[in-house]
């Protein structure tokens, strides 16, 4: 059986060194404890500290009002994660089942439209962290895949996996993530078509792996352990989602404090000013996911800040989708795989008007 873990490992890959404690899941994970006690009984335990209990409307200090309602603030994300991110769990440890190969097999053989529309629904299926998607585009790249549908599916992929839908699902609702998940599978294949008639154009060089490409492949769909009842199936999926899970959860520990962190220091009128739902705002959502280097787990809390404070669900959707397409680690681990900068520079150039055409669409309908 494989393991995604093995393929998410890279000099700046989502999980920490090996052998090394996780510093940003773990200490995440401690501040996010301590935002919940502050929520629930911060100010009861100040009382207890002064020595008389201390209600909310006898005044305490600002500075620990700002820390109750960050502690709030994590708490109410947390709980509206909260069974998305218990499905996330479990889906991610049936994944781990699926051979890799199989998405070879979606992916097929041919390029065109209908190849990369194969490629966008694989790199929606597949359940990976941001860099550990890359990887796995390098790979395909590497044997054979052609240009447009490497790049249909790292655009596809980021925060598309089942497991990111559910929590965004929880945090957005349904009927919006469904649109973002259309909407980015749009761009997607129509940036992935774009490569296509660039590299045939020769305006693109053409991938020389493309000979090697096997698609077919009679490996079971879901590749299970030999000689193992169903209860033991099951301990084996929960301590592989468990394992596998770290990887997620630290980045959306991590975009639970950030978003908090927000909500606290910039005033609601402040964050509509600035990230509201017009032009200015959307290009300014453009260069925080430019700046702020945060994988995709952690970029869905941020995300439904934008949609409930900023209500602009465009500058959400830009903040997504830019993220891929002006990492930097995405650029240069394509321009590492295909040898050419100009490839590499016409991710962000080809995707970005996208992003940005169908993100101030969104605010100007007002979904």
């Amino acid at each position: 059986m494989q393991h995604k873990s093995s393929e998410c490992h890279s000099e700046h890959a989502c999980h920490p060194p090996s052998g090394r404690p996780d510093f940003l899941l773990w200490g995440s994970l401690v501040v996010i404890i301590i935002g919940i006690f502050l929520a629930y009984f911060g100010y009861f335990a100040r009382g207890f500290v002064l020595g008389s209990l201390t209600l909310p409307n006898q005044d305490p200090s600002p500075y620990f009002v700002g820390l109750v309602n960050f502690g709030r603030t994590i708490t109410d994300l947390m709980i509206k994660m909260s069974w998305g991110l218990i499905f996330a769990i479990g889906f991610v440890g049936i994944l781990d089942f699926v051979p890799r190969s199989k998405f070879h097999q979606v992916l097929g053989r041919s390029g065109g439209v209908s190849g990369v529309a194969r490629a966008t629904l694989a790199g929606v299926l597949l359940d990976l962290c941001s860099h550990g998607i890359l990887l796995v585009g390098m790979k395909l790249y590497e044997r054979g895949a052609s240009l447009g549908q490497v790049v249909a599916f790292l655009v596809a992929s980021p925060w598309n996996s089942f497991s990111m839908t559910l929590i965004l699902w929880s945090l957005i609702g349904l009927p919006l993530t469904l649109i973002f998940i259309l909407l980015s599978c749009v761009i997607a294949i129509l940036s992935g078509f774009i490569f296509e008639v660039l590299e045939k154009k020769k305006v693109l060089p053409p991938n020389p792996n493309s000979e090697n490409f096997k698609s077919g492949t009679n490996e079971p769909w879901f590749n299970f352990p030999q000689n193992k009842g169903f209860f033991e199936l099951v301990g084996i999926a929960l301590k592989s989602s468990l394992h596998e899970s770290k990887m997620i959860l630290r980045w959306i520990f991590f975009g639970v404090i950030l978003t908090a962190a927000v909500k606290e220091l910039i005033s609601p009128e402040s964050f509509q000013a600035y990230f509201g739902p017009d032009t200015v705002g959307v290009l300014l959502t453009l260069v925080s996911a430019t700046i702020l280097e945060v994988c995709s787990e952690g970029s869905a809390p941020l995300a439904s800040e934008l949609v409930v404070t900023a209500k602009a669900p465009g500058n959400a959707f830009t903040f997504l989708m830019a993220g891929v397409s002006t990492d930097y680690t995405e650029i240069l681990a394509l321009k590492e795989t295909t040898k050419s900068w100009k490839i590499a520079f016409f991710l962000p150039l080809v995707t970005l008007p996208q992003i940005i055409v169908i993100g101030i669409l969104m605010n100007k309908v007002g979904f």
